[in-house]
């Protein structure tokens, strides 16, 4: 009887090894990599034109400093005339507790070298922080 349990016994703790390497691995994941993801799914809202809801998924500190209609009137004459996007490429992520004219706290900055239909070349910045909820969420989105 002691054989017949061997073979579930080894597969049951290779399975509890494997979800709490898992579990390991993602407690461990870097801030720039989190704010990254953020940055991305963030991003695909403006990608499609979906600027109030990009709103809504934004830090608290930056709807504290403009409000939903500014803010879709700003991407509609700033983003709008770029286009679609062709393609975004990650150029740097830097973790950074300090920015000019922002309170401290955790922050992101995420630079895209960026492709759109009308505009060849650009960077776009993001710029992620760790929100009062615990999430990262944009505070922050230039483009040059």
């Amino acid at each position: 009887m002691a054989r017949s349990l061997r073979g579930p016994l080894l597969w049951f703790l290779s399975i509890l090894v494997c979800l709490g390497t898992t579990r390991l691995a993602l407690s461990q994941q870097k801030p720039e990599g989190l704010a990254q993801q953020s940055s991305e799914a963030w991003l695909s809202l403006t990608d499609s034109g979906n600027y109030a809801e990009s709103y809504q998924e934004a830090a608290q500190y930056f709807k504290d400093s403009i409000t939903n209609d500014k803010w879709q009137s700003a991407m509609h004459a700033v983003r709008d005339p770029l286009g679609k996007v062709l393609s975004r490429k990650l150029k740097s992520a830097t973790y950074a507790k300090t920015l000019p004219g922002a309170p401290d706290g955790a922050y992101v900055v995420i630079q895209y070298d960026t492709s759109f239909e009308h505009k060849q070349s650009a960077v776009e910045t993001v710029t992620p922080m760790l929100d009062k909820d615990g999430k990262w969420r944009v505070s922050g989105y230039f483009i040059s």
